[in-house]
């Protein structure tokens, strides 16, 4: 379903193999929380996928893992942001910005996280409207602008 879903609004497409079967386990008890049940299922089918200009629209597991364990745990982070643990990220734009789930509450909303200036905004209603966004063959890097 999500090779069809991204591949029809982005011809370039690119995709990786499925995760192994226990990867989502494994990642979950790593970071200490449950993924999205739709980025479960998506990462059952590939292990990210690479949209326009060679971004990662939606990271390999073993980044989703290490990038969040570093936003949830940096302290130097802590410093300069708002706290990320009500967040997990799993993708991006290429130039700094990154897409998020919301973990708590739990919710199928995908937010993005303006770097320069640590917004927070709602950018697609779930991964499906998310990917037709991002790849849409009219969109950039900013298509959430």
């Amino acid at each position: 379903m999500w090779r069809e879903v991204a591949g029809q609004k982005f011809s370039g497409v690119e995709f990786h193999g499925p995760v192994s079967a226990a990867g989502p386990a494994a990642a979950e008890q790593q970071l200490g929380c449950r993924l999205p049940a739709e980025l479960v299922s998506l990462l059952q089918e590939t292990d990210g996928i690479v949209g326009h200009d060679g971004v990662d629209t939606v990271w390999p597991l073993e980044r989703i893992v290490e990038d969040n364990l570093h936003f949830w745990s940096d302290g130097s982070l802590a410093d300069l942001y708002m706290p990320f643990e009500a967040l997990i990220f799993f993708g991006d734009n290429g130039g700094g910005d990154q897409f998020a789930f919301v973990r708590t509450p739990p919710r199928s909303d995908i937010f993005v996280w303006q770097h320069e200036d640590d917004s927070r905004r709602w950018v697609a209603r779930d991964l499906q409207d998310y990917l037709e966004r991002a790849l849409a063959d009219d969109g950039g890097d900013d298509w959430y602008q």
